[in-house]
């Protein structure tokens, strides 16, 4: 596998690798904003001095081409400046699917691997259940315990596995009758 190629073996393109490391960075919240203010910034200047250079007439300043940007990547659009020469306008489109797909998408992905920490965190901090040699020291600690207070215990689970949901049962009552003869006047 060459340096280039991603999990599944395919070629990764530079942009695609730049994304990756982008959104890899993007691991707390102020390092997503940073991401995606860097993103915003970045396609939104950009096409202010391509607009700028492409449509001399509608846009004859970088200041005109970068307020035209601001409200088509903020999707404002206040119609005061429209492009209308072929090549301003499909400037326009690829800004408006940037600023409407990409940012979405890296925002999206970001989001996504919040939600997915957020899971992880959760589910380990849930409390786990019983493990099964818990289960049977606590089986074997009651069998002492009724052994002494009236004999060897009739209920030995010395079933194989995990325990059953009947196991429980079956060791709650035990700690009930041994409740019950600790509390019993003697």
């Amino acid at each position: 596998m060459s340096p280039g190629d991603g999990p599944d073996g395919a070629s990764e393109t530079r942009l695609e690798r730049r994304l990756d490391a982008a959104v890899d960075r993007a691991t707390t919240p102020r390092g997503a904003a940073i991401v995606i203010a860097s993103a915003s910034i970045v396609i939104t200047i950009a096409s202010g001095l391509l607009m700028t250079a492409v449509d001399r007439d509608n846009y004859p300043s970088f200041g005109e081409g970068l307020w035209w940007a601001i409200q088509t990547t903020t999707t404002v659009g206040y119609g005061d400046n429209v492009p209308t020469t072929f090549a301003g306008r499909t400037i326009a489109a690829v800004v408006m699917m940037f600023g409407i797909g990409f940012l979405t998408v890296i925002t999206a992905a970001i989001t996504s691997t919040f939600v997915a920490r957020s899971r992880l965190e959760q589910k380990q901090s849930d409390p786990k259940p019983p493990a099964v040699e818990h289960f049977r020291q606590l089986d074997s600690r009651l069998d002492r315990i009724e052994a002494s207070l009236s004999g060897p215990s009739r209920e030995q689970s010395s079933e194989a596995g995990p325990p059953t949901a009947e196991q429980f049962r079956r060791l709650d009552e035990r700690l009930d009758r041994i409740e019950a003869a600790l509390t019993r006047p003697s």
